[in-house]
């Protein structure tokens, strides 16, 4: 049976789910997130490494709303509009990660794509995690 999680902190998506965990609970299907605030606006029009803060919050907030924490996830796909400038900004980034990863990696794949389903989002991730007992 799958459970469809969704954190009471971000704006109830309409047509998806922000996650649905399967398996008992154990393995959590991450949607793509993109820099929303809890109202569903993009946020930090412009700004990658703030964007990049924003997602990760985002994808922080449903990991706990499914009982897990972000150390558990073992995918994550990272569609940008700009590779050039996430090359450039790397430093700056992996600062932001670290707040929510330490030094944990999981398997990861950057993208560089066209355009994104939101105007103003300049990245989005999405992902896969394992959640296990604690």
């Amino acid at each position: 049976m799958n459970t469809i999680i969704t954190p009471a902190e971000l704006v109830a998506p309409i047509g998806y789910s922000h996650a649905v965990a399967s398996g008992g609970g154990k393995t959590i299907y991450l949607a793509g997130q993109v820099a929303f605030d809890a109202t569903g606006h993009i946020i930090h029009k412009g700004d990658l490494v703030k964007q990049f803060d924003q997602v990760l919050h985002n994808l922080e907030a449903v990991m706990i709303a499914g009982g897990g924490e972000m150390t558990d996830i073992t995918k994550l796909t990272i569609f940008v509009r700009n590779k050039k400038d996430y090359a450039a900004k790397m430093r700056e980034i992996g600062k932001v990660y670290a707040q929510y990863f330490g030094k944990y990696f999981p398997a990861m794949t950057l993208v560089e794509v066209s355009s994104l389903f939101e105007d103003d989002a300049l990245l989005e991730i999405e992902g896969i995690a394992v959640v296990h007992s604690r």
